[in-house]
């Protein structure tokens, strides 16, 4: 596939740079589209008509991005304290990826630890700082390998798979895809869910990636791969050893302060009624909230935010949050 630059930004406003890459040959969509045609089984297969007119309406250019600079990440190290090591990865590659044509590569990654420290807001951050886009993935709830890889047009009900609609439908070509749970995946004898990752996870097979709806290839070469995990077992080897793997621990006490403190700074920030709000939440706040996975932090804010404005306060006192639910496991911290 190609790819042929744009004008970059200019490198003080630290936008993306871009080029333009081809994620498929319009001549083969073409040769497809004729051949089903010629067929006379366009009712039958009338979806795949539609999707290979798509293709060929959208056209095979679609944005390579890459930060301009190397980013400052300085607060996302301090939103996401406990990734430290995987940012530091994500900075080796963006740093490779400078002063020159050559495009962002990143490893596949795989984040490894307890279910609620953070992972996928991880990726949708990372994202953000890539200046490209997210597509989400969750694993436990797909039940067939065709999600990923799409199923043949001529089963009913048949469609293209998630990563063949990231890439024809969606204005990147080197989206984010997140494989959350990767480990929860669910599979029989006749369908493996992570069948596809065996090919998209390696760069040289992953430039012809064939979607089995569409039997077009693709070039998902440049997709920004995530896995999340609680544990390794239930994936495969080869599919391990095609990534990287960081181990996330949850974070200390006073790591969990600073993400609750961010959070609070963040949320009130985003919102109007957030002038109306203390900038600095309490002490005694951010020591209730710490205890708290970071996933259900916002919400607990969000039910604070909300009591205090109840009352025509500006400052969120620790009976404005929700009480930690009994019964439930709560995150442990490292000490």
């Amino acid at each position: 596939m190609t790819s042929h630059s744009l004008v970059p930004q200019p490198p003080a406003l630290r936008l993306p740079v871009a080029q333009m890459r081809n994620v498929f040959h319009p001549g083969d969509v073409e040769r497809k589209l004729a051949r089903l045609q010629e067929s006379g089984n366009q009712r039958e297969y009338e979806t795949l008509r539609t999707v290979y007119e798509r293709m060929l309406e959208r056209g095979p250019e679609r944005f390579q991005v890459k930060p301009s600079g190397i980013p400052d990440m300085a607060s996302l190290y301090a939103q996401l304290p406990n990734f430290t090591e995987v940012l530091d990865d994500v900075k080796r590659h963006v740093a490779l990826a400078q002063d020159s044509s050559d495009g962002l590569e990143v490893t596949p990654m795989l984040l490894l630890g307890p279910p609620g420290i953070g992972k996928t807001h991880f990726a949708r951050h990372l994202a953000e700082l890539l200046g490209t886009g997210m597509n989400l993935l969750p694993m436990s709830s797909m039940t067939a390998g065709w999600l990923l890889s799409g199923s043949s047009a001529q089963w009913k009900g048949a469609r293209p798979g998630k990563v063949f609609e990231a890439l024809v439908e969606g204005e990147y070509a080197n989206p984010v895809i997140v494989v959350d749970e990767i480990d929860k995946a669910s599979s029989d004898a006749q369908y493996d869910p992570l069948g596809a990752l065996y090919s998209l996870l390696e760069y040289d097979t992953a430039q012809s990636f064939t979607d089995e709806f569409a039997e077009v290839a693709i070039d998902a070469s440049q997709v920004i791969w995530i896995t999340t995990a609680n544990d390794t077992r239930g994936i495969p080897d080869p599919i391990l050893n095609r990534m990287n793997v960081f181990e996330v621990e949850a974070p200390t006490l006073e790591q969990a302060r600073t993400i609750a403190r961010n959070l609070y700074q963040g949320i009130r920030a985003g919102h109007d009624w957030g002038r109306l709000l203390d900038p600095e939440p309490m002490d005694d706040v951010l020591d209730h909230l710490a205890h708290m996975p970071p996933r259900e932090m916002r919400r607990a804010l969000m039910t604070g935010f909300g009591n205090a404005r109840l009352d025509r306060r500006s400052t969120v006192e620790i009976a404005d949050l929700p009480k930690a639910a009994t019964g439930r496991s709560r995150i442990g911290f490292v000490q």
